[in-house]
């Protein structure tokens, strides 16, 4: 049963369902395993659980947070069947989001007192940054909103193509200048143009060179500090965009840019490849950051709005 009815359109849902279902295989196949043959939630289910939660990238912290929610149910209610397990791990995971999480959108939405609102997306190469800015503009652009996008990601000639294939694909305009450019010129001259056309919203693309961080955290201040001659209180967020298949190394990912930069948001991308999405759970659980967008497929609406209620059913349904 899920948690909220109507709340996501059917094909949401479903499109959701479809991107956790290998997660979900692999999750669910290695629980079945660790209870055969055991009626009771004992101390040997807890120590498999425990393997399988850190098996499927949840992290070693929250893992532990959730063994010791259950551990303290299962005191408490002295005995607890194999059969309830799944619905006390929904519910303490459900509960571990909604301390972490924003969690409760269902549409692509921003705020109205913001105008232009400016979104500054990080990340390293390969993450799908690229992507996730242009279906974040093509589902802006649905809701009504006027989008213009930035392209200060200028170390790579590759980064401006691709920025400018999606702005051509979501007819919305783009500011770009030559590959070696100075990103937080490009940044300026965006905002600007935002300003003059009355956009609604800015996306701004950066390059994420991780191998140094000093250098990233540098151009990202500058880039920051030249759009508030602009906009005073631009980006009012920065998104960090993750690859979810990757597992462990997008916690460090998130890491290193949370050090370099001060992260408001989170998309965690490439969910339906993967078994890995657990990975979900650990980052918002880790981080304090909200995961505001997942990644559950590779057409122009599969990024959707996280909804920790909808995300959580469709995990374990």
């Amino acid at each position: 049963m899920s948690f909220f009815k109507n709340i996501f359109s059917k094909e949401k849902k479903e499109t959701l369902d479809k991107g956790l279902e290998k997660s979900k295989e692999s999750f669910f196949g290695k629980l079945s395993k660790a209870v055969v043959g055991k009626s009771k939630v004992d101390e040997d289910v807890l120590d498999s659980l425990e393997e399988i939660l850190v098996a499927s990238d949840v992290g070693v912290n929250t893992t532990l947070k959730i063994i010791t929610r259950i551990e303290e149910r299962v005191a408490k209610d002295k005995y607890v069947g194999t059969d309830e397990l799944n619905t006390i791990l929904r519910e303490e995971i459900a509960g571990l989001l909604s301390e972490t999480n924003i969690g409760n959108e269902t549409d692509f939405t921003i705020p109205a007192d913001k105008k232009p609102y400016v979104i500054m997306v990080v990340g390293v190469n390969g993450v799908g940054k690229t992507t996730t800015i242009g279906k974040l503009a093509s589902q802006f652009k649905k809701q009504g909103l006027k989008v213009i996008l930035g392209a200060a990601d200028t170390f790579r000639a590759a980064a401006i193509d691709q920025l400018q294939v999606w702005a051509d694909r979501t007819d919305v305009p783009i500011v770009r200048q030559e590959m070696g450019s100075d990103p937080a010129s490009v940044a300026f001259d965006t905002l600007k143009s935002a300003v003059t056309q009355n956009a609604d919203v800015v996306i701004i693309d950066t390059a994420g060179r991780l191998h140094n961080k000093v250098n990233l955290m540098n151009e990202l201040t500058k880039i920051k500090r030249v759009m508030q001659k602009v906009v005073a209180d631009a980006p009012h967020e920065v998104l960090l965009v993750l690859d979810g298949s990757t597992g462990q190394n997008a916690f460090e990912q998130a890491k290193q840019f949370t050090l370099a930069t001060e992260v408001t948001s989170l998309a965690v991308t490439k969910l339906d490849g993967t078994a890995k999405g657990g990975v979900v759970i650990g980052i918002s659980d880790q981080f304090k950051i909200p995961v505001k967008y997942i990644g559950v497929g590779e057409g122009i609406d599969d990024l959707q709005v996280f909804n920790k209620h909808e995300f959580v059913d469709s995990f374990f349904k």
